[in-house]
This record gives structure tokens, sequence and C-alpha cells, in this order.
């Protein structure tokens, strides 16, 4: 059992002073005191302020290794579907080794950045040319073993890919890797949760597909049938698939997921980029999560989330790093602020009340990503995970102060800076700013990106 006593702390009723937490053996939050003295035998964090750190509610670690390499014209008209063509090319060379050893780096840098668990969209289920592996879960199986290299919280997603595109589309030979069927999809699924069961206490397994164009209706409606709860799924990030996807059922890709599924809170709608003001309202209503990425979508030229409407609506709303074309949680949070303020030529847009923008993006982070993990996760409260991250403010110069302010100063003043501790399920990750694992995990890292860079074809 370990106790932390803060001079300020971000409690579930706002600012606190003096804050007692103790975490138990089991890495959940036991009890939290506010205006408390400090006990001889507590861990005082000094002048540093408290946090609950949000969850990554979308990742592709393998990604991360390919960060840079789509960066040039290819085409008189470069775009996401061209970038795609890129993914394909660099993960045919990708081993599981591999896989672990990449996605161990993201989860990392991603707990560096403040996040305290992440959920893994996981599509890559088979070897090169698309053979199963000979366990079924071996690719998944690595994403665990990163996990736990790591130290982060995690939701495994395994995804259910069928077709190349909309209508049935037949998978094109490079997309063989990620094929699954709703039999070796039920293989899977119990090779996952095999391989789950040694896993942390905060390992979770959820349930996913892929997308409109890679599952059609009838698979759709068997899966959420068939595995209980949310699901994630990527929906309405770019013009092409909405339009193939109406011209195929008659509805576009948002309005289809409301009128034929059963979502509801927990639900995460990755992207939901291009929606239509019914859609944007109904999404809201059902009390889904629009799982936003604004990085990747900017990287991709995606477009523009209705940050603003969706807030307006009551909407839930939560974070990912996608890509991982570089991991930074105020990057994302700032982005998703700056393209409403272009897009609406306004200033602070995703604000509650009067509360400051910072801290509105923040508290969005918390109950987003805690939905869409399905994570007792996002607050400094009793029973939740013990995911908290501090910002020591001697590490960077900024005019912000305490509370809103300094959350402002993290997300639009640099103040990633600050990041100096994050804990994971209670697990102490970040010390300093700095991974507890950094340099095994950066060597291993480092050792694959050789081998790929040179070895894909």
């Amino acid at each position: 059992m370990t106790t932390l006593f803060a001079k300020r702390a971000l409690l579930p009723s706002g600012w606190a002073e003096d804050v007692r937490i103790r975490i138990g053996a089991d890495g959940r939050i036991m009890e939290v005191e506010a205006g408390a003295a400090r006990d001889s035998g507590d861990v005082s964090l000094g002048e540093k302020t408290i946090l609950p750190a949000p969850g990554d509610l979308h990742s592709h670690g393998f990604q991360r290794a390919m960060a840079g390499l789509a960066e040039y014209r290819s085409t008189s008209a470069d775009s996401f579907w061209t970038w795609r063509e890129t993914m394909y090319w660099f993960l045919s060379a990708l081993s599981p080794d591999d896989v672990e050893a990449v996605t161990a780096f993201a989860f990392m840098e991603m707990a560096e950045a403040g996040y305290g668990a992440v959920a893994e969209f996981h599509y890559v289920h088979n070897a090169p040319g698309g053979a199963p592996y000979d366990d079924i879960a071996e690719m998944s199986s690595r994403i665990i073993a990163a996990g736990e290299t790591a130290g982060l919280g995690l939701t495994l997603l395994p995804v259910f890919y069928a077709y190349g595109g909309a209508n049935k589309a037949p998978l094109k030979p490079r997309q063989k890797r990620f094929e699954t069927t709703l039999d070796s999809y039920a293989s899977l699924r119990a090779g996952v949760t095999r391989a789950a069961k040694s896993g942390a206490p905060d390992l979770f397994v959820g349930n996913s597909f892929h997308s409109l164009r890679a599952a059609g209706p009838e698979e759709i409606r068997i899966l959420t049938e068939t595995y209980k709860g949310a699901f994630h799924v990527h929906a309405a990030e770019q013009v092409l698939e909405v339009d193939d996807v109406k011209a195929w059922l008659g509805a576009r890709p948002v309005e289809w997921i409301l009128d034929n599924t059963p979502i509801g809170p927990g639900w995460c709608l990755v992207h939901a980029t291009h929606m239509t003001e019914a859609e944007t309202t109904g999404l809201a209503r059902r009390g889904a999560v629009a799982g936003v990425c604004p990085v990747t979508e900017g990287n991709l030229g995606d477009g523009v989330f209705n940050g603003a409407a969706y807030l307006e609506a009551g909407g839930k709303i939560g974070f990912g790093t996608d890509s991982n074309i570089s991991i930074s949680l105020a990057d994302e949070l700032r982005l998703l602020e700056y393209t409403q303020r272009v897009t609406h030529k306004s200033r602070n847009v995703m604000c509650r009340g009067e509360w400051s923008a910072g801290r509105t993006l923040y508290e969005l982070a918390l109950e987003g990503g805690a939905a869409a993990l399905s994570r007792a996760s996002g607050a400094i409260a009793p029973g939740r995970w013990a995911d908290l991250v501090t910002l020591d403010p001697s590490k960077v110069s900024l005019s912000s102060g305490e509370g809103d302010r300094l959350l402002d100063g993290f997300v639009f003043a640099g103040g990633e800076r600050a990041i100096s501790d994050v804990w994971s399920g209670g697990r102490h990750i970040v010390k300093d700013g700095v991974h507890v694992r950094r340099d095994e995990i950066e060597s291993r890292f480092r050792a694959s990106l050789s081998r790929l860079r040179h070895e894909a074809p």
C-alpha cells in the first residue's frame, strides 16, 4: 500500500489542497482525504499538482515505427488512401517480435505523455501473406506482453476485419494480414481471453469491428449479439468512405450505426469526422463516445470533427493517438480546440460554462477515455484505478498559475514538459518525466526499426 500526499489535486469536487491518496496493493484508490495533515509515512509530491491520468482510447501501436515514412507526395493528389498503401507496404515485413517491441515503445511514450492507460485497436492478426499463426492469438499476445513491459493499463480490442471495402469488396493481398471470418474471430477471441487471464488485473478485452468498409450488416448483427458490451469502430473518417457506404447501404456510416446497432454508453465511434447535424445530435443522445484523434486526423487530412455542436448536445468526447505519428496528450487536446477556433473564427470554443478551455478539454479526456476503455478510472476517488499524473511547474517557465490556469498552461503553453510522474493501476511507471524502463524498451525498438527500414519490400 502507498499513500501519496499532494499540496494540490484535481478531485471530482474540483481543486483541493493538502490531499492524501491511499492506494491499495491491487492498484485501486482506497481513500482520498482533502485538507489533511501529512503523515510521516506518506510519499510527498512536493510542489507538484496531481491529476487523474486520461486513457488513450485509440491506438495502432505498430504504426509508431512508420512515423515519418509517408510525409512526401506520392501522386498529384496524395490522401489518406495513398497513406494507407504506405502502411500496407510497411507492415508486410512486421514480425511478432517487431510488433511487441514497437508497441511497447509506443506505450512507454504514452505514459511519458501523461496517459494512464490505452485501448489498442489491434487488427494485424496473421502472418505476412495472410496465413494464420500456429497460435491464432500470437499477435494479440504480443500486445499484452508490450503492455506488461511498459506497465500501462490496457484494453485490448481484437478487431473483426472481413472485407477490403464497402459492398463486401474482396481483401487486397496486403490486407490479408487483417483477415477474419466469424469462425476465426471466435477462435481469436477465445485465444485472447486465455492470454489475458495471466495478465495484469487491469487488463481488459473489449469488442470491435474495423468499420462498415470491413464488416457487413449480417456480420455486425452477429458480433453485437454474440459479444456483449460496448464496441469500438472506425466511422465517417473520410468523405469517400461516407459516399461508398451510403451507395451500398442507403445510409451514411453514423446514420446506419445509429439505426441498426445497439449503440449506447461505452461504445466508441472513432473519428466521426463527417456527421450531419442529425447524426451529431443522435450520437450524443445515445451516450456513445466520439473518439477523436486530432493529430492523426490532421496528419491524414481527414477533416475537422464538429466538436462545438457535439459538446453542446451533451456528447462524450475522448482522445486517441491512432497512428502514433507523434504521441502527446497536450497536442491532441490543443489541436481539437484550435481546429474549432479556425472553423468558427472564435476563441475558447470547447468550454463548459465558466470553465477554461484547458480544464474542459482535460475533463473530456478523462470522462471519454474511462468510458471507452470500460475502465474505472478518470477520477481521484475510492474504487477507481490509480491512474495518476503529476505536473511539476518548476520544469517549465509558464505565466500560468494553479488550478484551471495550470491546465491551460499544460494544454496551450508547452506545459507537457511539466509531466513528472505517472502511475497506471498503481504502478509508478514514470519518474521525473522518464519511463522507468526507457533504456531497455528503446533499445529493443531501435533494433526493430533498423531491421524494418532495411527489409521492408
